[in-house]
């Protein structure tokens, strides 16, 4: 296993560790990650048995770098050749009932590894001299990466009871790593769900977020909702879920279609937030579903009620309340009207609203609405894509001749004043507005010439009179 510590800073850390006559290895993610020839991401963790803050302050003194001591955790930071290394000391924990934080004692490396969160993040590569780069695995680590399977060293019951954080840390390396979980630990998940309400939501949202990212994200959300976990974590979401039937007619299950429209995005975008777009676009189904007996079941209005429910749902999960909340907002409510747009007729009127609405992120919103149409019928599927192509060519050649993306009103409120000679007042509005309805509706083009001569002709028509020769 030398060859998976070739980089020098092991080389750096075993001179050390040999001088000081000290015990380290090096743990957890960066050893399953190398033994199953995943990127390395620059985190590094070691384990001293004895003082890891000690340790790393030794080894920043010959390193000439800054170290970051955190006393209340035990542990130590710093950063060389672009990787962040932490050092602890081994310990055991044990915890109370009703709390997060751990008693802490000096431990083994055994008893360190018995407090990790899975087999194969207990694994350890020992970094000094006589057994450098032996691999120390006594819960078979090495086996379940072969077998693609999330266990716990020890029962999962105390594990989970321990850290409950670990529940969704074992649904977020399963759904990262395209492993199965073990079924002694699916049930102990099911079994102590109510504990992960003792886990700040800060916390949560950070798990949830990777599961998110994953290649596949509806694995991770399946595994939520069957152990009990989405009703706790993200109820609005598990409220999506199921089917009612009224005069033998359905509706879809709209949980199971934003799974698929979130893994249909996640073919197509990294972005965090268009996939958080994807989650929310139905969110508001259930509160909008109604039966109408002609037509069965509708969720009219779904779109604008969704919107309104995003702020109080970012609030609640306690993600940001700024512009990545605004560009799910928008998407969510937008996310129709391409769909209408590719059933109908595009005309460009319609086309130079959406790009008036949406602005730049109209092609995160295509894309949405493309991953959206999640219909079994290959024939409507084909149709409605064949469509969106049609749209997103007429936004293009649209965009090119009106240049209404992130849209300026070519005559200001200002310069109106100065026409007629006004102070602010709201026939300054109702002008803006006439002018900006005649652009989108291809009446005048988006230019300064023709919203002036607008602009003029429509004050006159509301009894204003022009100034002499106005300066513009």
């Amino acid at each position: 296993m030398r060859e998976n510590l070739q980089h020098s800073i092991f080389q750096i850390i075993k001179d050390l560790a040999d001088k000081e006559k000290i015990e380290c290895y090096v743990i957890g993610g960066y050893v399953r990650d190398r033994i199953m020839g995943r990127p390395f991401k620059n985190d590094v963790d070691i384990v001293v048995i004895g003082s890891g803050i000690d340790f790393a302050t030794k080894l920043g003194q010959q390193l000439h770098t800054k170290v970051a001591v955190y006393k209340n955790f035990g542990t130590a930071m710093l950063v060389h050749d672009h990787i962040n290394i932490e050092f602890v000391g081994a310990r055991k924990e044990s915890y109370r009932a009703n709390s997060r934080n751990p008693i802490v004692e000096d431990g083994t490396l055994e008893d360190d590894q018995n407090r990790r969160d899975f087999t194969i993040n207990a694994m350890a590569y020992s970094l000094n001299e006589a057994t450098f780069g032996n691999l120390i695995d006594p819960f078979n680590g090495l086996a379940d990466i072969e077998q693609r399977i999330i266990r716990t060293p020890l029962d999962p019951t105390i594990t989970f009871s321990d850290d409950p954080l670990r529940m969704l840390r074992a649904i977020r390396f399963a759904t990262q790593l395209g492993f199965k979980i073990d079924m002694q630990a699916i049930s102990a998940i099911s079994a102590q769900a109510d504990r992960i309400k003792i886990i700040s939501k800060e916390r949560v949202i950070d798990e949830l977020n990777k599961i998110i990212l994953a290649e596949k994200p509806s694995v991770g959300f399946r595994y939520l909702f069957d152990t009990g976990l989405l009703k706790l974590v993200f109820p609005a979401m598990q409220q999506l879920h199921g089917v009612e039937i009224i005069d033998g007619r359905g509706h879809k299950d709209n949980f199971y279609h934003t799974l698929e429209v979130l893994d249909n995005v996640a073919l197509l975008s990294e972005d965090l937030w268009l996939r958080w777009a994807a989650i929310m676009h139905d969110i508001a189904k259930p509160a909008t579903k109604r039966f109408d007996k002609r037509v069965g079941w509708t969720f009219h209005g779904h779109e604008d009620r969704g919107a309104k429910m995003v702020p109080k749902l970012f609030a609640e999960l306690k993600l940001p309340l700024n512009e990545k909340m605004k560009f799910v907002q928008k998407l969510v409510q937008l996310h129709l009207r391409p769909i209408v747009l590719a059933q109908d007729i595009v005309t460009d009127s319609a086309v130079r609203r959406l790009l008036f609405e949406a602005g730049d992120d109209v092609d995160a919103l295509m894309l949405l609405c493309h991953a959206d149409v999640t219909t079994k019928n290959e024939f409507k599927k084909r149709k409605y894509r064949d469509n969106f192509e049609l749209v997103k060519q007429k936004l293009k050649d649209v965009e090119e001749r009106d240049q209404i993306r992130n849209w300026q009103p070519p005559v200001s409120g200002e310069d109106i004043m100065q026409l007629f000679d006004l102070g602010p007042s709201r026939v300054i509005g109702t002008i803006k507005n006439a002018m900006r309805e005649a652009i989108l509706e291809g009446e005048i083009a988006n230019s300064r010439a023709e919203a002036m001569q607008y602009v003029i002709r429509k004050g006159e028509s509301l009894g204003l009179i022009l100034k002499k020769n106005p300066v513009l």
